[in-house]
């Protein structure tokens, strides 16, 4: 079995769609959009002031990244791959800004927002919700796929032929 196969095959129950939706239409695609529409506020600018290295290069690709990948966890196209950058994201959305919450101050390059009046483990929970729930949405994806309704599923089933499909039929929900 090839890699490309292996990567695209998925049999998670349909609603792992709902998953993809939350990750790639509810978060990363807008995200990613505004970090390019509004490059002061979300993209360069913003990473200029919280430390992120080369901003000026960082805020125009991490906005294109999470275009391009959230649009391929939408449709369900090459999800387990899509997911890992978005990992990567996020992973560094929650060292370079929410840790600085958690201990009150700088850290390493990172710095500490001057609007963040209410500092320690509460306040930082209250700012990481999102990122805690799209670092595990991603993670789900990268470990099941993007679910019977994705277009990884459809790839493989053409690939696997129709007497692959007679002996593994589609499980139904709740079996």
């Amino acid at each position: 079995m090839s890699v490309r196969i292996s990567l695209q095959q998925t049999d998670t129950a349909a609603p792992t769609i709902l998953i993809r939706l939350l990750v790639g239409l509810v978060v990363f695609l807008p995200e990613g959009i505004q970090k390019l529409a509004y490059p002061q506020v979300l993209g360069a600018g913003r990473f200029a002031r919280i430390g992120i290295p080369l901003p000026d290069v960082m805020g125009p690709f991490v906005g294109t990244v999470e275009i391009l990948c959230g649009a391929l966890i939408i449709l369900g196209l090459f999800t387990r791959l899509a997911a890992i950058p978005l990992i990567v994201t996020m992973v560094i959305a929650i060292v370079s800004t929410k840790i600085p919450i958690l201990l009150g101050h700088d850290l390493w390059i990172f710095h500490l927002s001057s609007e963040m009046k209410r500092t320690g483990v509460w306040s930082m929970l209250h700012e990481a919700r999102t990122d805690l729930v799209m670092l595990l949405a991603s993670i789900y994806l990268l470990i099941e796929g993007g679910g019977r309704w994705s277009l990884d599923a459809w790839l493989s089933s053409l690939r696997s032929g129709p007497s692959a499909r007679a002996l593994n039929p589609p499980l139904k929900h709740g079996a």
